[in-house]
């Protein structure tokens, strides 16, 4: 699995990863397999920072597929934004990438089976299976280390002087530590925000 943490605070959006690969009760560490959950990906608006928990198929489909588009296309400047760029990549993804995208008979939309955090100049966006998207104003997790970062990120969130980036590394820190399935290192991104 994985752990993904984003911090907005102080003017600034930090994005961080740890970079371990699971096959079941396998571990693939970074020392064996130069694995990357997180990639800048061009858009309209300058630069988002992805990075996507699940299999490790989305990283390169993803990737891939946000490349070929054409860069006027990709933008993710606010909550609409996201939710419209990724509606177009759902056919992309399922036609040429070949996406499956049952999850259960009761699902109420066809599933993009991947669950996203996008940090950008404009904030922080979670995506999830049926391209709901949020918008967060603090902090968010996602994967299998979520539960424990975001409670040493919420510790840390409100002490004075913390930037983005000490409570994200807080927060990745405790997935580290306590998740079996998250491990260094830690890819680090940072921006700055537009106000």
């Amino acid at each position: 699995m994985t752990t993904v943490v984003a911090v907005r605070k102080g003017g600034q959006v930090a994005l961080m990863a740890d970079t371990l690969v699971t096959f079941g009760d396998t571990r693939l560490s970074h020392r064996m397999e130069a694995n990357q959950k997180a990639f800048e990906v061009p858009d309209a608006q300058g630069k988002s920072i992805f990075a996507a928990a699940g299999a490790a198929a989305h990283f390169l489909v993803l990737r891939h597929a946000l490349a070929a588009q054409p860069r006027e296309e990709i933008r993710l400047g606010s909550k609409d934004d996201v939710f419209r760029t990724l509606s177009r990549l759902h056919p992309v993804l399922k036609e040429s990438y070949f996406l499956q995208t049952k999850e259960d008979d009761h699902d109420p939309y066809e599933s993009s089976q991947f669950t996203l955090l996008i940090a950008n100049p404009s904030g922080i966006y979670g995506v999830y299976s049926y391209r709901e998207v949020f918008e967060f104003k603090e902090f968010w997790s996602i994967g299998s280390g979520r539960s424990f970062a975001l409670g040493a990120m919420h510790a840390a969130y409100g002490g004075k002087g913390r930037t983005a980036r000490e409570v994200a590394k807080a927060g990745i820190e405790a997935a580290c530590e306590f998740d079996r399935n998250s491990a260094g290192p830690v890819d680090v991104f940072t921006l700055k925000l537009k106000v």
